[in-house]
């Protein structure tokens, strides 16, 4: 069974948790503080951890903190901190995604589905579907697939430009993970560029104009307004 380790000091939210988890037979192991909850990872590591913020003892970004030193494992925050800026100090702490409380519990076990089923840094895809086409990051390629119509006005090999090629790699090294937007700008541009918010969104605009089906409707390469961009494969 798939052991997740739930994360909250709100005693009626672990039981709802445990509960729609054990119905949908995962192992479901709880803790109520920050110490506890690292404690429980270490001994026996979970496969996946659903963590609040508002702990009595750590904040959860300190646990994130903690919990990256040595481990992979996915990590989804289950908060009732809506601001964008609680948000992106927790994804560039280490989560993987971020669900705002009250919430849909059909969302929550979606995307725990989504963050279980992802490959992991090693396994990271060398090649993906975009739209029409395959684009290879190792070899800088970009073709038609056999049952695949280029755009209207399009050559069947689209061109990215060295910069387009970096955005699209470290987004496609993190399939259905969020990727901030401080992160893509200290890995593509450097430091020093965390605030040149308007690069991401002209890069991002051209991938789509050049591999998504419909631009502007993209289902590959998605935006999540005020945290950063996902590929979802």
């Amino acid at each position: 069974m798939t052991r997740i380790l739930v994360v909250d000091d709100e005693p009626q939210m672990l039981r709802a948790l445990r509960i729609n988890l054990k119905a949908r037979n995962y192992l479901v192991v709880t803790a109520e503080d920050g110490d506890a909850a690292l404690r429980l990872a270490a001994r026996t590591p979970p496969e996946a951890v659903i963590l609040d913020l508002g702990l009595p003892d750590l904040d959860g970004v300190e646990v994130i903190r903690a919990l990256r030193i040595w481990s992979k494992v996915p990590i989804i925050v289950l908060s009732g901190r809506s601001g964008a800026a609680e948000k992106v100090a927790a994804l560039d702490a280490g989560a993987d995604d971020y669900v705002t409380k009250p919430f849909s519990m059909n969302e929550l076990l979606a995307r725990l589905r989504a963050v279980l089923r992802r490959p992991s840094p090693e396994e990271s895809p060398l090649a993906a579907d975009i739209g029409a086409y395959t684009v290879d990051v190792v070899n800088c390629t970009v073709r038609l697939r056999a049952d695949g119509r280029a755009h209207p006005g399009e050559s069947e090999e689209p061109r990215l430009t060295p910069t387009e090629w970096r955005v699209l790699t470290l987004l496609l090294g993190h399939p259905g993970r969020l990727v901030t937007g401080r992160q893509i700008l200290d890995d593509v541009w450097g430091p020093g560029h965390e605030s040149k918010t308007n690069y991401l969104r002209v890069y991002l605009a051209g991938l789509r104009r050049k591999l998504e089906a419909d631009p502007a409707h993209p289902r590959h390469l998605l935006t999540e307004p005020g945290m950063g961009y996902r590929y979802q494969p």
